[in-house]
């Protein structure tokens, strides 16, 4: 496969840059857009054993500035092999999932154009069936496929309609909401008496205003950047981001909000500031989702990733659930959580900290308007049965004293193999150091605990799923605790020329 189709595959999507500029050349033309919407045909006749020509493909996309012309190229060349298709209009990536489960559209294959938080001049494709998002191994033969470009000649023209997906899928929610809050003084708008702001950063989640907390009876006034705007003038929507969590914490203090809200740009993740301008997010997301799923399926095992933090772990096991800690990548937590329920291992919870995740109930989709709206349920829940709030329920939850990530760059051609080797040498050198002992159960990169005499708390030092990076995760429960942990790592980092850990230093 040539080295262009290869340098667009991101795990389980496709990205790339799609405008001229200043930081990274150009690498997706309208022609690969061309040969990638005809290998989607191509690929989809195959997995449901369908004549093209009975094939019925939605498209969506978020509000890139690129959106739009791309979002032509696939409908169009999609159509040439005589495919249907819907074209929904702007949309989040999880309601394109839905198109392949709601009854009126029932579509067997569906196209988010998105490059979730990535600058303007980025943008790229998710694609769905009805088994739920694309696996690597999809996009690797969907590729092989753009690059034989050896396509089916077709003599009719596909039919085409549009649709407004985001309708539908707002009702689904508002239905969501008011059955599970389930008010009998206030059944059609349970929300009434919330103030509650909204930061779609520019992105497509400014629909959550409009279609589901105003209909709720929420007063969302002070809600801001709502309208999309492809170059995301305010800041990259992406609530990992501190810029973007202090923009919301800065809304709901402003508004005297009882809850903020903040997603990135096509609404797969998502993350809440409470009333006091606190944010709920990463470890303190999962933990609050945890006690509400637990709370439901006492026992239920919860899926995380990789750089979780101990507190967590005393967290969710305290609650009564089990534990497990995987590896990074929303894709790997949401497949190992589905293989736990195949194996009738009852597992309904699964999470990246990066804000990705999936409940059981909404088919282990990665949907961050579904996970604030289950938030939503529960907030209004407690305020009328015994008139708490969210951070009751994680009030035991310990946080570090200190935590810090840190990206060791890795300056040469086959970096998987030479950040592998440190890992391994890693290991070695721990064993050396007093009061420091490896994880046991790890599945990525290597997680050593630290005594309280040498560096009190974990470091997890693993290989970037995507980049040249090694990133370090370390937290500490002692102030300082985090200068001992690094001062020892730089010993041991300091024999390795081709690592830039300057940061550290």
């Amino acid at each position: 496969m040539d080295n262009k189709w290869k340098n667009i595959k991101n795990g389980t999507d496709i990205r790339g840059v799609v405008v001229e500029n200043d930081n990274r050349a150009l690498n997706i033309t309208n022609n690969m857009v061309s040969s990638i919407a005809k290998s989607f045909a191509v690929l989809l006749s195959r997995k449901k054993n369908k004549n093209l020509k009975k094939l019925k493909i939605s498209i969506g996309m978020d509000s890139r500035i690129t959106s739009e012309k791309i979002k032509e190229v696939l409908v169009n060349e999609i159509q040439k092999l005589g495919c249907s298709v819907i074209e929904c209009g702007m949309c989040s990536t999880p309601a394109m999932f839905m198109s392949t489960v709601f009854e009126d559209y029932k579509v067997d294959g569906a196209i988010e154009i998105t490059a979730s938080h990535l600058p303007y001049y980025y943008n790229g494709l998710k694609f769905f069936t009805n088994k739920g998002g694309f696996e690597g191994e999809d996009i690797t033969e969907l590729l092989e496929i753009a690059d034989k470009a050896e396509f089916p000649q077709c003599n009719d023209l596909g039919s085409k309609i549009k649709k407004n997906l985001m309708e539908e899928y707002s009702s689904f929610l508002v239905h969501k909401i008011t059955d599970g809050i389930n008010d009998p003084n206030n059944k059609n708008q349970p929300l009434k008496g919330f103030k509650i702001v909204v930061d779609a950063g520019n992105g497509v989640g400014g629909f959550y205003v409009e279609k589901v907390l105003n209909k709720l009876g929420a007063d969302t006034s002070g809600s801001q950047f709502t309208e999309p705007d492809g170059m995301f003038p305010n800041h990259i929507p992406n609530p990992e981001k501190k810029e973007a969590m202090d923009a919301i914490k800065e809304a709901v203090l402003k508004n005297k909000a009882d809850l903020g809200i903040i997603f990135d740009t096509d609404v797969d993740r998502a993350a809440v500031v409470d009333n006091t301008g606190e944010e709920i997010n990463r470890n303190v997301l999962i933990a609050l989702t945890s006690a509400i799923v637990l709370e439901e399926h006492p026992g239920s095992i919860i899926v995380t990733d990789s750089v979780t933090s101990n507190g967590l772990k005393k967290f969710i096991e305290k609650h009564g659930g089990i534990h497990h800690r995987f590896k990074r990548g929303y894709r790997n937590v949401i497949n190992e959580a589905i293989r736990f329920n195949e194996e009738n291992k009852e597992c309904y919870f699964a999470i990246e900290t990066s804000g990705h995740a999936a409940l059981k109930e909404n088919y282990f989709l990665d949907d961050g308007a579904y996970l604030v709206s289950k938030i939503l349920i529960k907030m209004a829940k407690l305020k009328n049965e015994s008139d708490k709030k969210l951070q009751d329920l994680i009030s035991d939850l310990e946080i570090p004293y200190e935590s810090t990530e840190y990206r060791i760059k890795i300056n040469c051609e086959q970096f998987k193999d030479y950040g592998l080797d440190v890992l391994e040498d890693l290991k070695e050198y721990v064993k050396g150091i007093e009061g420091w002992t490896i994880e046991p159960k790890n599945y990525e990169g290597v997680r050593v605990n630290l005594n309280k005499d040498n560096g009190d708390g974990w470091f997890l030092m693993r290989l970037s799923l995507h980049e040249p990076v090694m990133p370090l995760n370390i937290e500490s429960d002692t102030e300082g605790g985090i200068s001992i942990i690094v001062s020892k790592l730089v010993r041991f980092l300091e024999k390795y020329d081709k690592l830039d850990f300057s940061s550290m230093k």
